[in-house]
């Protein structure tokens, strides 16, 4: 196995999380007892260009053509995306006249807000199913994987695009070297490309090992990321720290050339780096003992709880819950059921431990004991639309970094 950008050897292994299923292939009832494929979830990481990844067992085709995972049915998210449409559009003087491209632009919970401010937009989004919801919402979108080909079509059509946002999209691409070519040729002469991505320096400090999936092919560090730019031409200008997803970087690209200056934070964040480690491989050596920690602290939480007769059920069924739930195989055996406010999850179970998936009222239905949050970067948002829980004496279980158990009864007291 080969680096899928530098093409050195791998030899070197982040975590080895065992076997497990495709984390967004949720099982129908008439499915349960048909067999599951499951694939090795082993990350490595390239001692050359320090980026981590995944073998590619399944293609993008595969994964992505229908898709259950809609952005809009996260509030936190959609506002995100909002305050960040508000902010390029100042920083870029964006208006009727740009053009802004999002690829893997979902059910067009982001190019939305473009729409609402005016200027014109092109959604590019592999899976059918969730493109047509961003069709309906007056988002447009082309059905296709983008790469070189797609970026000469949208160029031929439409012209160059003065904004490419690709947030949360470039983990799910497994040929990079494609895939920001054609952001290099999509892109204006002084346009810019802003990419939000998971961190991976927060991914290892915080042992955010769920977010590791058969559908994330790489996790980057914003060194990786300037080595993959500069082989294609493109520079980082500027780089900014969110706390989407756990913590997560969102990096500015324009092309080698262009007039845009480059921030001090570039060069500050890569020092913060190289001081973390990331390009050290003991730092990627000692994670996977941290993980198996963590996995017995859960489980050990758990086991307490239903010896003590205690009613358990999950919140939300994200991929990262999956990855969770199948490496620590968390069953029925310790959640009743899990709810999510997708209705396309509605009436399956999750993959691999099978565990029902209900509406969010469910838990008032149910009143659990506990509830364990599996989208954990949205644990906020959550005890805060759950805080009603508390009435009748349930508490939150939060999983990562490490387990902690959220009483929101002394939290809103």
């Amino acid at each position: 196995m080969r680096c899928r950008h530098c093409g050195t050897p791998l030899q070197h292994t982040l975590i080895d999380l065992g076997m497990s299923p495709l984390c967004e292939s949720f099982i129908t009832q008439d499915q349960l007892d048909a067999p599951e494929t499951y694939y090795p979830l082993h990350a490595r990481v390239c001692h050359t260009c320090w980026l981590v990844q995944l073998p590619e067992f399944v293609s993008p085709a595969h994964i992505f053509t229908e898709y259950a995972y809609f952005s809009s049915y996260s509030t936190t998210w959609v506002a995100h995306a909002g305050r960040y449409c508000e902010m390029i559009k100042g920083r870029l003087g964006l208006g009727p006249k740009s053009f802004v491209v999002e690829l893997g632009s979902n059910d067009g919970y982001l190019l939305r807000h473009f729409v609402g401010l005016g200027v014109p937009v092109l959604g590019i989004e592999p899976a059918a199913n969730v493109a047509e919801t961003a069709r309906q919402a007056g988002v447009p979108t082309l059905v296709a994987f983008f790469g070189p080909e797609t970026a000469a079509q949208v160029v031929a059509e439409r012209g160059h695009a003065d904004l490419i946002v690709a947030n949360n999209v470039l983990a799910q691409v497994p040929e990079l070297n494609d895939f920001v070519a054609g952001m290099a040729h999509l892109l204006a002469p002084e346009g810019v490309v802003t990419i939000e991505v998971p961190h991976l320096e927060r991914l290892i400090a915080e042992n955010q090992f769920d977010t590791i999936y058969h559908e994330h092919f790489s996790y980057f560090s914003l060194g990786t990321m300037s080595r993959l730019a500069a082989a294609h031409g493109l520079v980082l200008i500027d780089v900014e720290t969110l706390p989407t997803h756990g913590g997560s970087l969102r990096a500015y690209l324009a092309h080698r050339g262009s007039r845009r200056p480059v921030s001090i934070r570039v060069a500050d964040m890569l020092a913060q780096e190289r001081r973390a480690g990331l390009e050290m491989l003991s730092t990627y050596f000692n994670f996977a003992g941290r993980i198996q920690r963590t996995k017995r602290e859960l489980l050990s939480v758990l086991i307490e709880a239903k010896e003590e007769g205690k009613r358990i059920c999950g919140y939300g069924a994200p991929g990262k819950g999956n990855t969770l739930l199948n490496y620590a195989a968390i069953g029925t055996d310790f959640l009743d059921f899990t709810v999510d406010r997708n209705p396309y999850k509605h009436g399956r179970y999750t993959p691999g431990m099978h565990i029902p998936i209900h509406p969010v009222e469910a838990i008032d239905d149910a009143k659990p004991d506990y509830i364990l949050i599996l989208p954990w970067n949205l644990k906020d948002e959550i005890v805060q639309q759950m805080r009603h829980v508390g009435r009748w004496g349930a508490k939150f279980i939060v999983p990562i970094p490490s387990v902690s158990i959220v009483d929101p009864n002394k939290l809103f007291s």
